[in-house]
């Protein structure tokens, strides 16, 4: 019962955070291209009331013009609309979902022994040690050196550096598909902590300022934009790390920490390309378009890295043809005490881990695609080999579904 109520809580909450995280993501974009797409307000009138950007648009049958003032309007509206709960839900949605998928049951999903054998509390201690470390870390950055002007560059490096760090950690502490996610859910809790103590606390001082008639001071202006600059960069890299653990090849890749930052390099020079272009359009800077030839140059050596060998996979077919004529063909009978030991734990009667069910001959044959890929060919099943499967036994196993099975 308690599978079955943990795979609806985390089918609800993934629900609900891939419908908020799009609304922030969204809404983060569109913001990003209408500060790069502002031009100089051709109304007198509206320079006179301090607007230092506009932009016309047409969307869904109507025309919009939002207009920008760099510190303050003349006065504020009755109603103002708060950018902030699509952040704060994402989070909330996240670090529940993250708990239940990870947190819950550490020993099956956050750790693995091969990697590094921690105890399921000091292992859960540390990856939420992660989440607070970094944003420490990165918020002093931001205040010391992100505070001169013209410092944009130093970090950026900095933060390279130190999210480089935080992944080879990661990669070297935990099972590669935590890995991969925690360094997501880093990467998101900083967004929304940049939310949450830095743009909304400084729009609430300008505000506050504004209805006593006293003068806005412009930092506010300026440390929320630093922040909401790096959100948007932070987005493709963190969106990256949360499908990661869709695909094995890349989190169980013995260099997987080297994979994670080149990913996320290169989705960050991408994101580049897309803020640049903008301002490309208007004449403000040049074509960003190296951004995107090198974003898309990693992904593509990336590729052509992690391809599978053509003379390896001639060499196991040849070795594997040559091991057939040798070795007797295995019936389920014999293959089955290995489901039974090894599999049965999540995938029996009690526990049907993903609906999979593999207690029976026929239960098994449903899902033989699956079972050659996941525990033979990747071999990240059983996860982090919780149950301690051999290579001898995955061998049976691809032994009976080479011979028999197909």
């Amino acid at each position: 019962m308690e599978a079955y109520l943990l795979d609806w809580a985390n089918l609800l909450l993934r629900w609900a955070h891939v419908v908020v995280a799009i609304a922030w993501i969204g809404s983060s974009f569109y913001f990003v291209f209408l500060d790069s797409s502002l031009t100089p307000p051709v109304d007198e009138a509206l320079r006179r009331d301090g607007v230092t950007g506009e932009l016309w648009a047409v969307h869904g049958g109507g025309f919009y013009h939002p207009v920008k003032y760099a510190v303050s309007p003349p006065s504020l509206p009755d109603k103002l609309h708060w950018f902030y709960w699509e952040s704060y839900s994402t989070w909330l949605t996240g670090f529940a979902l993250f708990t239940v998928s990870y947190l819950w049951n550490p020993t099956m999903y956050l750790v693995d022994p091969q990697v590094h054998a921690w105890h399921p509390h000091a292992a859960i201690a540390v990856a939420l040690g992660f989440l607070v470390v970094f944003w420490f870390a990165y918020d002093a950055i931001c205040r010391t050196v992100g505070s001169k002007p013209g410092s944009e560059g130093k970090v950026g490096l900095l933060l390279a550096l130190l999210v480089a760090l935080a992944a080879w950690l990661a990669c070297h502490w935990f099972a590669g598909r935590a890995a991969f996610l925690l360094i997501g859910a880093m990467l998101a809790s900083t967004m929304t902590a940049n939310v949450a103590h830095w743009i909304i606390p400084g729009q609430r001082k300008v505000v506050a300022a504004l209805k006593a008639g006293q003068p806005v001071d412009p930092i506010h202006g300026q440390r929320g934009k630093q922040r909401s600059v790096h959100n948007t960069y932070f987005t493709l890299p963190v969106v990256f790390a949360m499908l990661s653990n869709h695909y094995s090849f890349v989190y169980s890749h013995a260099f997987n920490w080297a994979l994670l930052i080149a990913m996320m390099a290169a989705g960050a020079a991408i994101r580049q390309f897309f803020v640049l272009r903008h301002g490309y359009k208007l004449g403000r800077n040049r074509h960003p378009w190296p951004y995107a030839v090198a974003g898309v140059a990693v992904l593509l050596l990336l590729i052509v890295a992690l391809r599978p060998s053509v003379d390896a996979t001639k060499n196991i077919a040849a070795s594997a043809g040559a091991a057939s004529v040798a070795a007797p063909v295995l019936t389920y009978a014999q293959v089955a005490p290995v489901f039974a030991q090894r599999c049965v734990m999540c995938h029996g009667e009690a526990v049907q881990m993903k609906g999979v069910r593999l207690d029976s001959e026929a239960d098994v044959r449903k899902h033989l695609q699956a079972i050659y890929q996941q525990a033979v060919i990747t071999k990240v099943m059983p996860l982090n080999n919780a149950t301690g499967i051999t290579d001898t036994e995955r061998e049976q196993i691809k032994n009976w579904i080479d011979n028999s099975a197909r």
